[in-house]
């Protein structure tokens, strides 16, 4: 019979975990920037209603690669992208092909907002009809 030692990094993959939180106690964040009223729309709506968020101003803190690629799976694939941003504008995207990944995370102001993410889900752009049944299904807990 044998026993193995655990590494250090086991150890500390195994503790991160077991202080984990459950699911639908997971903080849901709202990525946007301040001066945009659609995600000011957003943060109304959630603090109306007592849903406490976590927000990450675009403008200050881009996305890492894994924040995108989970962005992007929670909204089901849709474009990420907008194509009205004064971003894109300036820079005269709708005239280029281009990698959107590479370009979210060179310029996060391309993003289109808010995003509304809890746990696994995400819901990109304004859509108080989705906002309100997220909001229904964390009240019901």
């Amino acid at each position: 019979h044998f026993h193995f030692k655990e590494s250090r990094a086991d150890t500390q993959a195994r503790i991160l975990k077991s202080r984990r939180r459950p699911a639908m106690l997971m903080s849901m964040q709202i990525y946007g920037t301040k001066k945009c009223s659609r995600t000011k729309k957003a943060e109304r709506f959630f603090r109306d209603r007592g849903i406490s968020y976590h927000f990450v101003d675009l403008s200050e803190r881009g996305l890492s690669a894994g924040e995108l690629e989970n962005i992007r799976r929670g909204s089901g694939g849709e474009s990420l992208i907008d194509t009205g941003s004064p971003a894109y504008k300036k820079r005269g995207m709708s005239h280029m092909e281009f990698d959107e990944t590479e370009e979210l995370q060179a310029d996060p102001l391309l993003l289109r907002t808010p995003v509304v993410r809890e746990g696994s889900r995400c819901i990109v752009g304004e859509a108080p009809a989705a906002w309100k049944a997220l909001a229904d299904e964390l009240k019901r807990g």
